[in-house]
């Protein structure tokens, strides 16, 4: 098996995980680029919401799937699979926050890091 050199892991990461979030229809898919803000704790944050825990789940482990499948990499954290309200997939250089939407809106994840450049995506 050949493995390609990979330029800016985080960015593909990124990548994997938005396509992971479309495939199953997760919605209001943001993805916030961290690597110009002091002090971040990541290169990007990937958002999305869901209207379920059920949904929340699926997109999370969809997400976990496709980078597996592409980097054979899986999650040094995740967090929130309990009641799925709130999942977050730690790959350090890219963190995956899956929420159920009226989660989404009280946290407003977004708002705290506003200095962030932003890319929307469409559920596939």
């Amino acid at each position: 098996m050949v493995k390609k050199k990979i330029g800016n892991l985080s960015a593909y990461l990124s990548e994997l995980a938005v396509h992971g979030i479309q495939e199953k229809k997760g919605n209001d898919i943001v993805r916030l680029d961290l690597r110009n803000i002091f002090s971040s704790v990541s290169d990007y944050f990937v958002i999305a919401s869901a209207d379920s825990s059920t949904q929340v789940k699926a997109i999370a482990d969809s997400v976990e799937h496709e980078i597996y499948k592409q980097v054979q990499t899986d999650p040094w954290r995740k967090e929130g699979f309990e009641n799925a309200d709130w999942i977050i997939l730690d790959y350090i250089d890219i963190v995956v926050h899956i929420f159920k939407t009226e989660k989404r809106q009280f946290y407003g994840i977004e708002e705290l890091w506003g200095d962030a450049e932003s890319t929307s995506f469409q559920s596939a």
